[in-house]
């Protein structure tokens, strides 16, 4: 079954989203502070993390900059807080998603189960598919089936969201994307996302190329994104 680590401060809301997961037939692991949240997905580990911003003894956006020492699970930020730059921020040190309080559970599962099905865990491959090609152009190389991707053969280390935006790039290198075409192929079947969503998944990406020496992606200004020389 595929688990997921729930970490809030709230024991109602800890038990309203492990009920719902659970409905679903989700495995709920919950920890209450960001501590044990660390200590909960080192002992148990998790497919996915639902991750609170506020927190005690150690807020969300740290717990998330802590787990993406040595993790690349998808994190989804609970957040109360209306400013969008808070929200952002937490996408730019490696989310995947956020939802803001108060939320509605099962937009949160549906949320929850489109990120996995990028990541190829909440349902498993037909037996009878064959396995997906690895894409290449020149430096830049991503492999589907194992989520890696790599520059000059050095691997550089992606979120979920961040591997989708990559991949749908480079099946098709010559086509400019618009902001609502890589949400719906970053995003399926969860609601539209913001532009500012997408930018900083792009801004997050092009930086972890660029400390390996590329960048895959190019801007287009007024229109989107594509494939930048490789």
């Amino acid at each position: 079954m595929t688990k997921v680590l729930v970490v809030d401060d709230d024991p109602h809301i800890r038990e309203v989203v492990s009920f719902a997961l659970a409905r679903e037939g989700f495995t709920a692991v919950e920890a209450e502070d960001g501590k044990r949240a660390l200590s909960a997905f080192e002992q148990h580990g998790a497919d996915l993390v639902v991750l609170d911003i506020t927190l005690p003894e150690m807020d969300g956006t740290e717990v998330c900059r802590t787990l993406r020492q040595s993790s690349t699970v998808p994190i989804v930020f609970l957040t109360s807080r209306d400013d969008e730059i808070d929200r952002i921020v937490g996408l730019e040190i490696g989310g995947d998603d956020y939802v803001a309080k108060p939320f509605s559970p099962r937009e949160l599962v549906a949320r929850i189960r489109a990120i996995l099905r990028r990541t190829e865990l909440s349902e498993p491959r037909d037996r009878d598919d064959s396995p997906p090609r690895a894409l290449s152009h020149g430096r830049a190389e991503v492999e589907p089936e194992s989520y890696k991707a790599f520059w000059s053969q050095r691997e550089v280390v992606l979120t979920a969201t961040e591997f989708g935006i990559l991949r749908t790039l480079m099946e098709r290198p010559g086509k400019v994307y618009s902001r609502d075409e890589l949400m719906q192929r970053a995003y399926p079947g969860t609601r539209v996302v913001s532009s500012r969503t997408i930018d900083s998944h792009v801004r997050r990406l092009r930086s972890k190329f660029r400390a390996v020496g590329g960048d895959p992606v190019e801007t287009v200004h007024g229109l989107g994104y594509k494939l930048g020389p490789c």
